[in-house]
């Protein structure tokens, strides 16, 4: 069975936390490709950002819905509405990027990994080996890899 250091891409595009959003556009553009592991000077993963993070500031934004009850008036989905505004005016990446970033290490079955992106939605996993991003996995190093195993 496959794992993940078999299938990762090793020459990891990062970004710094301090970069700016511009240069992060500039970043995926330059490399066609649609998201970066968020790092500090120690390689240590601080976050991930990706192409929906930057789209994510160009959206409209989503008024909360007040209700009222009684003599009180609640408002649902304010603090989503705090949360797209934070990342609508952000001017670097550690404004808007993830920060709980799901990951894998480098002994991580494919079938681990399918899993991961399929029952939760995500693209892209860092591979981290002592919480250092030593390799990356996207959708399409998945299929690739099936492809190989369905040939063998």
């Amino acid at each position: 069975m496959l794992k993940a250091k078999d299938i990762m891409t090793m020459d990891v595009v990062t970004v710094k936390p301090e970069a700016t959003v511009e240069d992060l556009a500039r970043l995926l553009m330059t490399n066609k490709i649609s998201g970066v592991p968020v790092v500090d000077d120690n390689n240590s993963l601080v976050g991930i950002v990706t192409e929906n993070d930057l789209i994510s500031q160009n959206k409209r934004l989503h008024i909360p819905t007040v209700i009222r009850l009684f003599d009180a008036f609640l408002l649902i989905g304010a603090g989503r509405m705090e949360e797209e505004i934070r990342k609508m005016v952000a001017t670097i990446v550690d404004e808007i990027c993830i920060k709980k970033v799901v990951s894998v290490k480098e002994e991580t079955t494919l079938e681990e990994i399918a899993t991961i992106m399929a029952e939760q939605g995500i693209h892209l996993l860092p591979v981290l080996r002592d919480s250092k991003v030593i390799g990356i996995i996207g959708k399409a190093d998945v299929v690739r890899a099936m492809t190989h195993e369905a040939s063998e």
